[in-house]
């Protein structure tokens, strides 16, 4: 309550002028000062944080009043001191689990919470009310919550895992955290442990997912099209099983679904590349925690559990024995060919690289991964980065999925390795003009089982190749956010195997490729945000398996094609209003049509990490 009138009373004075940032144990310092002085100083920085005159850090931007940054979860001193703004006006809120009395002059200590503020929050969880419920046993409730020791987090999650649970669970979980409490003095281990209890009641598969969230970074944005993919390959779960799993760890309090993605990627045709996950970072602590109990070369997941400038020391101690993790996850910034040192990954199905750099060194134990299935690549740097030893891919002969986040991809002949088993490819945030421009390069023989292509905000995108055309196992093409996308390829109707397509917010594009209504199979079409699109192709009605069409903020739209009243199985529109006034003909001969006005929605959401 203390912290929050603070921050009311604070925004009050401060107006529009208070800045928030997450800092986190492995933060990318100069991207944070350089996102925090852009802020507060209004202007566009070109170039690195340190080439910023030190005469304007002093005197601070004029004329534009006090200054108030919250710097959240800050883990040392040196980050600290790197962070702090000593201008005029400037002061600094800074939440941390530690003191740091030589710089910080004011403290306050927040409490735990008393027994009666502990109870309302745990009930709150567990029965969706304020208090113990008529029915309930007050009693157990009251000793189950007792446990939690006035923790909101472990209050929050272990009361959410005992909702509509019989009595028996409840004297159970009570009996687990009981015993927990004797496991270590540490205060952050009675936490974890205390919080495992509810882990450990998970069903299985459940339980593993939870798991697998730890091998993340911390404080970021967790892809939610990863995530899924993951989840899909190494527990054998269908997409609507892991789906189902995501929702019921996110109503347990042991996740957040960012953007409403419950609801919005429930949709029978949405794209799970829009949508993320987050975790508290105890969550995550639990995560690893858990995950951690069995010896190194034992665990089924290997994570480095913060950013590193190079690899653990335990992981090159013990790499003449072969690791048996199912998942591995590596955390650095630049890695060099002499950064790496060779390790066994007979049974590896999901590598996750993260890193922070321009240029990248593939890690050469790719070779060794004879098993696996699915690689992330995501640069938190600040430009695309290039990498380096491709070679590595020459040996992925079981790759199902590929995501590359801020990657520089190379010209195509240097890359051509035929990956027969490679189902999808992610392209997020991408440089990708040389590497398609004037390639000659079939595609379908370089992919030759590929159904899910992606690309999302490569604004670099002017074309696609005219050999994706010829991949005829594609089903699923989502071009998204690429600004300088003109056209679609003129026989992208040769996918005689596409279901869904995606093509929005492409400003640039001003037309469809008359061949698309050859697309026998297309059940989804999106052209939403196309603010150029001028008509639609006059053979549109051949499209006879259309469901939905999603053509919202098509402003240049003036009609509609006379054979739009054909398309027998098209159920869904979603437009705006003036669009929906051209369906109005359609709607009469379509039985089962419902045309839905779509709200305005303006996300910049992508823009955080």
């Amino acid at each position: 309550m203390v912290l929050t009138y603070f921050v009311l009373v604070s925004v009050g004075y401060f107006s529009d002028r208070v800045f928030f940032e997450t800092i986190s144990q492995s933060a990318n310092l100069d991207t944070i000062k350089m996102k925090l002085w852009e802020q507060i100083s209004g202007n566009l920085v070109l170039g690195a944080y340190n080439q910023i005159p030190e005469w304007q850090l002093k005197l601070g931007p004029r004329d534009k009043g006090p200054v108030l940054v919250i710097l959240d979860d800050v883990w040392s001193l040196s980050q600290l001191e790197e962070l702090i703004f000593k201008f005029p006006g400037c002061k600094t809120l800074v939440v941390s689990r530690f003191k740091f009395p030589s710089l910080v002059t004011r403290t306050y200590e927040m409490e735990l919470l008393d027994e009666e503020a502990a109870l309302s929050v745990f009930c709150r969880a567990a029965f969706d009310q304020e208090s113990v419920p008529r029915t309930a046993d007050k009693k157990l409730v009251r000793q189950v919550a007792a446990e939690c020791r006035g923790l909101p987090l472990a209050l929050k999650v272990i009361g959410a895992s005992l909702r509509d649970q019989p009595p028996k669970i409840w004297l159970s979980a009570k009996n687990r955290l009981s015993r927990g409490e004797t496991i270590s003095d540490s205060h952050e281990t009675k936490l974890l442990e205390r919080m495992a209890a509810s882990i450990e009641c998970l069903s299985g598969k459940v339980r593993e997912c939870f798991l697998d969230l730890g091998c993340f970074p911390e404080d970021k944005k967790i892809p939610l099209d990863v995530l899924i993919n993951i989840w899909m390959e190494i527990h054998d779960l269908d997409e609507p099983d892991a789906f189902a799993i995501l929702v019921e760890l996110s109503n347990k309090n042991l996740l957040t679904l960012v953007n409403d993605a419950q609801n919005k990627a429930g949709d029978l045709y949405s794209s799970y590349h829009d949508f993320s996950v987050t975790q508290h970072d105890v969550l995550r602590d639990l995560a690893l925690h858990m995950s951690g109990r069995d010896a190194l070369n034992n665990r089924r997941r290997l994570v480095m559990p913060r950013r590193e400038e190079s690899l653990p020391k335990d992981w090159q101690r013990n790499k003449d024995t072969p690791f048996e993790a199912q998942i591995v996850s590596i955390h650095t910034g630049e890695m060099k060919e002499s950064d790496w040192f060779q390790m066994s990954f007979p049974k590896a199905e999901v590598l996750i690289l993260n890193f922070a750099s321009s240029v990248y060194y593939l890690p050469p134990f790719i070779a060794t991964m004879q098993n696996l299935k699915a690689l992330v690549l995501i640069n938190y740097g600040t430009i695309s980065a290039t990498l380096d030893n491709l070679s590595a891919f020459t040996t992925l002969s079981d790759l199902r999925s590929l995501w590359l986040e801020k990657i520089t991809l190379p010209p195509l002949p240097k890359t051509t390795i035929p990956l027969k088993n490679l189902r999808k490819i992610s392209l997020v945030l991408c440089e990708l003009t040389n590497s398609l421009r004037g390639s000659k390069v079939d595609l379908s023989m370089t992919f030759p089982r590929l159904s899910n292509l992606t690309i999302d905000h490569c604004i670099d995108l002017k074309e696609l190749p005219s050999s994706i055309c010829e991949i005829s196992s594609l089903e699923s093409i989502s071009i998204s956010n690429c600004h300088d996308l003109t056209e679609l390829p003129y026989e992208l109707g040769k996918l005689h195997c596409l279901s869904i397509l995606r093509v929005y917010a492409c400003p640039a594009l001003w037309r469809l490729p008359p061949s698309v209504c050859s697309l026998k199979r297309l059940k989804y079409l999106d052209i939403s945000q196309c603010v150029n699109l001028t008509d639609l192709p006059e053979e549109l009605g051949h499209l006879t398996s259309l469901e939905k069409i999603d053509m919202r903020e098509c402003s240049r739209l003036r009609s509609l094609p006379r054979s739009s009243s054909s398309l027998k199985s098209l159920g869904h529109v979603v437009c705006d209003e003036e669009t929906a006034l051209l369906w109005r003909e359609a709607e009469q001969v379509i039985p089962d049509l419902r045309v839905q006005v779509a709200e305005e929605c303006y996300n910049l959401d992508w823009l955080v990490d």
